[in-house]
């Protein structure tokens, strides 16, 4: 059989197609558009090289910038205008997506005859290179972690709308492995749109492509494969490119290494078959597949503690002392922090550098978490009001009070402000005028936040009833907990989801308050949910951080720490940030629960994180307001 080479015009497959010529590299201090201080080269392509540099828009700190090249050197103009053409579909193609495992598009710009795509600077190596430089074999476990990432990145790629996005180069050497050990796709030059029906050139890499690829033809089938050979070369270290292609099935895994379970091996032959159709249907599948391999063998345990993890050395970017304790939450508003305090203040903190701007004295704790709109800062206290504050200058512009103690936060919608108090009622508040719209009295004292969404007010009790309410203040439907509800709710689709200190994670439908269904936790709960994908994740006062499939309601994983969690998760890229009574932060990789960094305060966190811009902020009780790298 013939061998034929499919190449990557834009990677590093590229070097046999077009013009040999020499081409110079640009030299470290070369700077481009009078923008980007060219630093060293990072990578060398067919067409071109791979630079890192530095962004001078940002003068006071280091922001680092990858700038792939293309020098377009082809003789023939129409050969020349494709090759442009073709590196500007790249950047349109990455300017539309938005994923943890895709790097950001930053610029794009042509000079003479290069053109330059700026993107995300990735720290770390790329697959290929871990493999070579490993002694041995890499752990299961871990090629595990990252094939989940992986099918993950793909299954968003193939869920675009209108048409799926085809990778079409999966390989080791696109595959980059951050500082987080966690996977970043890179090389999107042969990616395309897939349409029913519709063949291309025969493109991708020799050994990794699918026999379909080979004659044209690549539908998000074609990625499954290509998946599936990068994971044979990761566990066997046996390159497919110095093999015969399709001939994975002479090369048997646990022939050549022991150490894989029959499990894992099955997924692998699975993404490698001949056929399509015999195949997964889907990344989706795929992933299944390898979450429950996982749990068989006891990787998904490994995957989440027992692969380095950085507990130590963590330095703030800034941090700022109060005068108490912090047990609340902040918000960031147009580049200031906000958070309360047991001191009775309210902070107004720069977010850059955590320097103090002002503080608004309340006559009581503050728990709540404050809601900015339009210029001011909306902020419920223990001193029974709701205070309106000017987020400029830091003073009342009004108050309203209520009869009880204010733990609940603030929700703004359509004008006026609606939050729970200890005199059992849910106020409705005009935001501008600080009057009363109307009020809804419930069975008891109201500590959580409100939900409102399609006209829709959702919240519990401590009582245990949960309240479905229209914008009038009209009860529409009301469903009872065995123990108080002090947790948010949050809502996806059709269901609403919140927890009770009965032990219950509840998934309810929005519209009748039937129980869709409920997840035992370890004990009572007052954290609220986050959701990402189809994840639902909370913290509970057994210790541990759950995490729970909304389709199945399945536990995919749980993480122990050493104490209580009364903080509510937040989710920022792949990742979920949650304190802990044990005086922690976490960070947790959210599809496998795998701990990424832990920062240690000097006090139980019971307030919830904000993450913004890559900066998590959050307070402790140990008095201090922290800003850390996520």
């Amino acid at each position: 059989m013939e061998t034929k080479h499919i190449t990557n015009p834009f990677g590093d497959e590229g070097k046999g197609s077009g013009d040999q010529r020499p081409r110079q590299q640009l030299t470290s201090g070369a700077t481009l558009v009078n923008r980007y201080n060219i630093q060293d080269v990072i990578g060398v392509g067919g067409m071109g090289s791979v630079y890192r540099a530095r962004d001078l828009h940002f003068p006071n700190v280091v922001k680092l910038v990858a700038v792939k090249e293309m020098i377009n050197m082809a003789p023939d103009p129409l050969v020349r205008q494709t090759i442009v053409q073709n590196f500007e579909r790249e950047a349109n193609l990455l300017a539309t997506l938005n994923h943890p495992s895709i790097p950001r598009i930053y610029d794009y710009f042509s000079h003479d005859d290069r053109s330059y795509l700026v993107l995300e600077f990735i720290l770390g190596k790329d697959l290929e290179t871990v493999i070579n430089d490993s002694n041995g074999f890499l752990p299961e476990d871990q090629v595990i972690s990252w094939a989940i990432q992986l099918c993950d990145v793909l299954s968003y790629l193939h869920a675009q709308k209108p048409d799926a996005i085809i990778f079409r180069d999966m390989k080791p050497s696109n595959v980059m492995i951050n500082h987080n050990g966690d996977v970043v796709l890179v090389d999107f030059g042969i990616a395309k749109t897939f349409q029913t029906g519709q063949k291309g050139t025969m493109i991708g890499t020799e050994g990794y492509s699918p026999p379909e690829q080979y004659r044209g033809e690549a539908t998000p089938l074609a990625d499954i494969y290509s998946l599936g050979a990068a994971l044979h070369h990761a566990i066997t270290r046996r390159d497919p490119r110095l093999e015969p292609p399709f001939s994975f099935a002479e090369r048997p895994i646990r022939r050549i290494n022991q150490n894989v379970s029959v499990e894992f091996e099955a997924v692998i032959n699975t993404a490698l078959q001949y056929n399509p159709s015999d195949r997964f249907p889907n990344a989706l599948a795929m992933k299944e597949a390898l979450m429950n391999v996982a749990r068989k063998t006891g990787a998904l345990s490994k995957i989440t503690s027992a692969l380095p993890v950085s507990t130590g050395g963590i330095k703030p970017l800034w941090s700022f002392k109060c005068e108490d304790e912090i047990r609340g939450t902040p918000v960031l508003h147009q580049g200031s922090i906000y958070i309360g305090c047991y001191d009775n203040n309210l902070y107004a903190l720069n977010a850059a550098d955590g320097k103090f701007q002002w503080k608004y004295p309340s006559d009581g704790g503050i728990v709540s978490r404050p809601a900015a709109h339009e210029g001011n800062i909306f902020l419920c206290s223990e001193d029974q009001r709701l205070h309106a504050i000017s987020a400029r200058t830091g003073k009342v512009v009004w108050t309203y009070y209520t009869e009880g103690k204010i733990y609940s936060s603030p929700r703004i919608a359509d004008g006026h402000v609606f939050f729970g108090s200890e005199d059992q009622d849910l106020h409705a508040v005009n935001a501008t005028s600080g009057r009363v719209a109307w009020k809804f009295s419930t069975d008891s004292p109201i500590h959580s936040t409100p939900l409102i969404f399609n006209e829709m007010i959702y919240f519990g009790t401590e009582s245990g009833s949960f309240y479905a309410l229209d914008f009038r203040g009209t009860l529409k439907w009301r469903f009872s907990a065995k123990r108080g509800i002090t947790s948010s709710p949050i809502i996806k689709g059709q269901a609403v989801y919140f927890a009770s200190l009965d032990g219950t994670l509840y998934a309810l439908d929005s519209k009748s308050g039937w129980a869709i269904w409920k997840f035992r936790l370890g004990k009572g709960s007052i954290s609220s949910p986050a959701l990402a994908d189809d994840y639902i994740f909370i913290g509970a006062s057994d210790g541990f951080i759950y995490c729970v499939d909304t389709r199945t309601a399945k536990e995919v994983w749980r993480f122990k720490t050493d104490n209580q969690v009364s903080s509510s998760p937040a989710i920022f890229k792949d990742s979920v940030y949650c304190g802990s009574v044990d005086n922690n932060m976490y960070c947790l990789e959210y599809r496998t629960g795998r701990l990424r960094w832990k920062f240690e305060t000097k006090g139980p966190v019971t307030g919830s994180p904000v993450v913004f811009d890559d900066i998590v902020y959050f307070g402790s009780t140990d008095h201090h307001v922290y800003a850390l790298f996520a």
